[in-house]
């Protein structure tokens, strides 16, 4: 089994930052793609952004492009997601796994809330 864990959220206003970071424990397994997700109230988790094994090919969400920067340390099973310039549109909680066929668990998220 694998698990999920996320950290760094937190309340912050528009225009703001944060940083947020996941760490992968179990069985992994390697040359796997990692995702950030997010959750807003009342709608379906979407992926906002995904790094591959190497970190050479990067996608984000249109909505998160320009604003958000995923990088990830391989040897500690560890991926971040920088968030600059946010904006409550960017309220939900993120959670991370693996891009196309997740995990068989998610983790718990972590709430982002950005006020206006």
């Amino acid at each position: 089994q694998v698990q999920l864990v996320e950290s760094g959220g937190g309340l912050v206003q528009a225009g703001g930052s944060l940083r947020l970071s996941c760490v992968a424990s179990g069985r992994t397994g390697i040359f796997y793609t990692m995702g950030w997700f997010r959750q807003a109230p009342g709608k379906e988790r979407e992926l906002i952004a995904t790094i591959s094994w190497t970190s050479g090919s990067t996608y984000y969400a249109d909505s998160v492009k320009g604003r958000f920067t995923i990088s990830r340390d391989n040897a500690k099973n560890l991926v971040n997601l920088q968030m600059n310039t946010l904006k409550p549109e960017d309220t939900a909680v993120y959670y991370c796994n693996r891009h196309p066929a997740p995990f068989g668990s998610w983790g718990q998220g972590t709430q982002v809330t950005v006020s206006s």
